[in-house]
């Protein structure tokens, strides 16, 4: 029974990192996996540097400088659920950067039973996303690229399976004096073959997002911000029999509110969807091998909170540091009450090895 309502629970807090509007298929090519993304609360699409893992999140920032390295992440998610994901990148200086690498998501191993509650043996649930990425400048400075990645998801839950395909393009502007910004199109595709027989193809979880960074003059820290779900304005979710704030809870009567009280609900929930929308956050660069990072992601917040909880959901936090020819990562991030996330990542440059 702890089996199936912890897969029931990773289905649905899953699902949320999706668009809102009704679940998507495969939403766990959503989550962020690097480390380093997951410590900034997943917004590290315009962050221009030598990391590798920044090629996940937004294909245009692989580059020369990223050219034979190699990261592994993995991420212990709830209970026996965990993702993951290893990235490998290459220059060919004709042609432009590419990368290849693997995304998976194990949902872990479950006892199997029938109606009559006999045990009929154990079952596996995970998903995988094969991902090729390619990477080129668009002018002559190199302060403009752009980045594809194709992905080829398999999912698979005991006997039913589920075939598709995914791409992310990005478009990285950056200068000298260390400012980016990205607009990346992520997750737009279809599902091939449902789960099911017969069953109606369902959507991707789909999103635009675009990000800025600037690293600060004379300070050692860059400061970061995400907008994600352009097309998309309203993200809430309103629950149809929660019909709380409205009902006195001593009298069971309809509230009646002034005009004033409308008017500051009405710029709150203006305030609610925008910042639904926002992830902000900052690396505090602490010499060239060390760094801080800490985020909010505003949506997560919202959506895993409460009403008499208070907690720091939404919040995450972590550091990098480098040893001998390793860069080593850490990210925690909080979901819920009892459900939060750590993360490990490994990176290393194979030329780090060459005498």
């Amino acid at each position: 029974m702890k089996k199936i309502i912890t897969y029931i629970l990773v289905i649905l807090s899953s699902g949320i990192f999706a668009q809102i509007g009704g679940m998507k298929t495969f939403s766990f090519l959503s989550l962020p996996v690097p480390a380093r993304s997951n410590a900034l609360g997943g917004a590290s699409i315009a962050i221009w540097d030598k990391d590798v893992n920044l090629g996940y999140s937004n294909p245009a920032l692989l580059s020369p400088s990223s050219s034979n390295q190699l990261s592994l992440n993995y991420v212990n998610f709830v209970s026996d659920v965990n993702y993951g994901n290893f990235l490998y990148a290459k220059q060919f200086k004709k042609y432009g950067t590419f990368g290849v690498g693997l995304q998976y998501f194990n949902y872990g191993k479950f006892d199997g039973r029938d109606e009559y509650n006999i045990e009929t043996g154990t079952f596996k649930a995970a998903d995988y996303s094969l991902n090729l990425s390619f990477a080129k400048t668009l002018n002559k400075d190199s302060t403009l690229s752009l980045g594809v990645t194709l992905k080829t998801i398999y999912s698979y839950y005991d006997i039913y399976y589920s075939l598709g395909n995914a791409i992310d393009v990005g478009l990285t502007y950056h200068n000298k004096k260390q400012f980016t910004v990205s607009l990346l199109a992520k997750n737009y595709g279809k599902q091939w073959m449902p789960y099911f027989e017969g069953a109606p193809k369902e959507n991707m979880p789909s999103d635009l997002q675009i990000g800025i960074s600037k690293k600060i003059s004379k300070a050692p820290f860059r400061i970061i911000a995400q907008y994600d779900q352009l097309l998309k304005w309203d993200l809430t979710y309103v629950d149809p029999q929660d019909v709380s704030k409205d009902i006195d809870p001593f009298t069971n009567k309809p509230i009646v509110k002034t005009q004033k009280e409308k008017r500051n609900e009405k710029i709150g929930d203006w305030f609610d969807k925008l910042g639904r929308h926002l992830t902000i956050g900052t690396e505090v660069l602490i010499g060239k091998n060390f760094s801080l990072r800490l985020a909010y992601n505003f949506k997560k917040g919202k959506e895993m909170s409460l009403p008499d909880v208070k907690k720091a959901n939404g919040l995450s936090a972590g550091f990098g540091f480098k040893v001998y020819k390793f860069h080593l990562d850490y990210a925690y991030s909080k979901y819920a009450a009892n459900g939060n996330s750590h993360t490990i990542g490994i990176m290393t440059n194979f030329n780090y090895f060459k005498k």
